[in-house]
């Protein structure tokens, strides 16, 4: 069993060898394979784990993670690991017998290694340049001026500077009030150099890496001249168009997390209409996944329409939970690592609310936890340095690539242990056929009955989502019988039935009164009339609740 250092994260060569160490030592457990290559060239790695002493993946119900796909997000990666380590770690988690994972650890593995750089390099998504090849020859370039291996931020002194620093916490910077005259005022910028600076004016330099490939799926998707990022057309992107490959040919795959870092929450569809225009058995469903795995990690469970829009009169389209839930019919989460302000002892917040107002208390607090927990690292005393243009500045203030992007290192496995046992948790809620009953009655003639009742066994129903079936994305259960005779062996019934779609207890109220029935919706019956004297194997198949087959001697 390789085991593996949760207070670390791992580049690129050093995951790809642990993956295969897993597969290697557990071959009854996991495979590994490649779904495609990165814009540089890596495999993209997808580990299949189940016990297939059981069955094959396909024949299960299945559950999707992946990680990583924003670059320096790399907690993601070690949320996804540690699924994988708990599910295969030790003995085999018990629902590997009827279940199944695909598990990526590193959609994303070119920006990813940008983001290990010392000083990191931090770009959105992938390393290719997007819209434009051509560089741009003016602003301000994220440069390491005084080589102390992070990019902070400078401080530049201007009498029309909108900060000053704060009269509680002089090392913080707070705004400047309005009407506010007769102070030390600054303004602030990344650490880094000026191109072809004229002396006055000021903006960023445009980075030549514009994708976000959680812009880039095919659900909603806009052009870049309505979503920034979304790359030229939906999957575009060979990561994503693996990705979106590698589910498709899956159809057990019943849910759905990909971790993101971070503001500590879990984030459901929609993103670009209100709950209202969803079908209510789906908000339901939803809003009880989250109320679970808001108990059992501690993050809320939240709309992204509702509460994580980056701006009130602006939607996000082409992400991953979208396209989840609108074309492929489950329930997928996009987990956001890490809360520095939960951290801090903050919890009255809106996560993205909070970058635009907050009170100063806030970052007298954050500031505390940098001094406390963090050793002062994650706020950098301001130090004079002479800029080769700007003059006499500071460097200093969050190094927000260290405390904020993702969790310190001494944090990381105890964040993400409970998010794993949410995605797993959630694995088992997905549609399982079961056996209720196989009888074989004697029909006269030489002739029996052959009757096949399969329930489904899961908390959620066959087609997992109301979504999926307005849409009729999901076939229905189906019940097959073949032979090992030769001949005319079926006298009566079809030779494959259609059993339409099965409940689970998903949709139970709350309170079972006087009126209330639990009808059989979750039980389909199949009925065949064939001639004694032979062997007959009967099979149900659903896509999404796995397969059963069983043989049947018929005297």
């Amino acid at each position: 069993m390789p085991e593996v250092a949760f207070n670390r994260y791992y580049p690129y060569a050093e995951l790809s060898d642990l993956l295969h160490a897993f597969a290697l030592e557990n071959p009854s457990l996991v495979s590994l394979e490649s779904i495609g290559k990165s814009f540089e060239g890596r495999d993209i790695w997808l580990a299949t784990v189940t016990d297939k002493t059981t069955g094959e993946a396909k024949d299960k119900p299945a559950f999707w993670c992946d990680g990583n796909i924003h670059a320096s997000e790399l907690s993601a990666s070690t949320a996804v690991l540690m699924v994988l380590n708990k599910l295969v770690g030790g003995e085999a988690h018990p629902l590997l017998k009827t279940h199944a994972f695909y598990l990526v650890p590193r959609l994303n593995p070119d920006g990813a290694e940008w983001s290990m750089e010392t000083p990191p390099r931090v770009v959105r998504s992938s390393t290719r340049p997007y819209p434009y090849l051509d560089e741009d020859p003016y602003g301000i370039e994220r440069q390491d001026l005084d080589q102390d291996g992070r990019i902070l931020s400078m401080r530049v002194p201007d009498a029309n500077g909108p900060w000053k620093a704060c009269d509680d916490e002089p090392r913080l910077l707070v705004r400047r009030k309005p009407g506010e005259v007769g102070g030390q005022y600054y303004r602030l910028m990344p650490e880094g150099i000026v191109h072809n600076y004229d002396g006055m004016t000021l903006r960023n330099r445009r980075m030549p890496q514009g994708l976000d490939m959680n812009r880039n799926f095919p659900g909603g998707w806009r052009p870049e001249s309505e979503q920034h990022g979304a790359g030229p057309y939906p999957t575009s992107e060979p990561e994503i168009r693996a990705a979106v490959d590698a589910i498709t040919k899956r159809p057990n795959i019943c849910g759905a997390v990909t971790f993101h870092t971070f503001s500590g929450v879990h984030l459901r569809p929609p993103s670009r209409y209100a709950d209202a225009d969803l079908p209510a058995e789906d908000l339901w469903t939803f809003q009880e996944i989250g109320r679970v795995g808001t108990e059992m990690t501690g993050y809320p469970a939240i709309s992204v329409y509702h509460d994580f829009r980056y701006h009130p009169k602006e939607v996000i389209t082409g992400v991953f939970d979208d396209w989840m839930y609108e074309h492929r019919g489950v329930y997928a989460w996009t987990t956001e690592i890490w809360s520095p302000q939960r951290q801090a002892g903050i919890t009255d917040y809106k996560p993205i609310e909070w970058f635009r107002e907050h009170p100063v208390e806030h970052d007298i607090a954050l500031l505390k936890w940098s001094d406390e927990k963090l050793g002062g690292k994650g706020h950098v005393d301001w130090k004079p340095y002479d800029h080769p243009q700007l003059g006499k500045v500071e460097i200093g203030g969050w190094d927000s690539h260290y405390a904020f992007r993702n969790p310190p290192s001494e944090f990381l496995e105890a964040e993400v242990a409970p998010l794993a046992d949410w995605a797993i948790w959630q694995a088992g809620c997905a549609p399982r056929l079961g056996l209720r009953e196989v009888r074989v009655e004697a029909a006269g003639e030489g002739t029996a009955r052959v009757r096949l009742a399969i329930q489904n066994e899961g908390w959620l129903p066959t087609q997992v989502t109301k979504r999926a079936l307005e849409k009729s994305m999901v076939r229905g259960v189906q019940g097959s019988i073949s032979a090992q005779a030769e001949g005319d062996w079926l006298i009566s019934g079809l030779i494959v039935q259609d059993g339409g779609q099965l409940t689970g207890w998903s949709h139970v109220p709350a309170s079972g009164f006087g009126w209330h029935t639990d009808p059989t919706t979750d039980v389909a019956v199949f009925e065949w009339i064939v001639r004694g004297g032979a062997t007959y194997q009967v099979t149900a198949r659903h896509e999404r609740a796995g397969t059963i087959c069983i043989d049947v001697v018929v005297p």
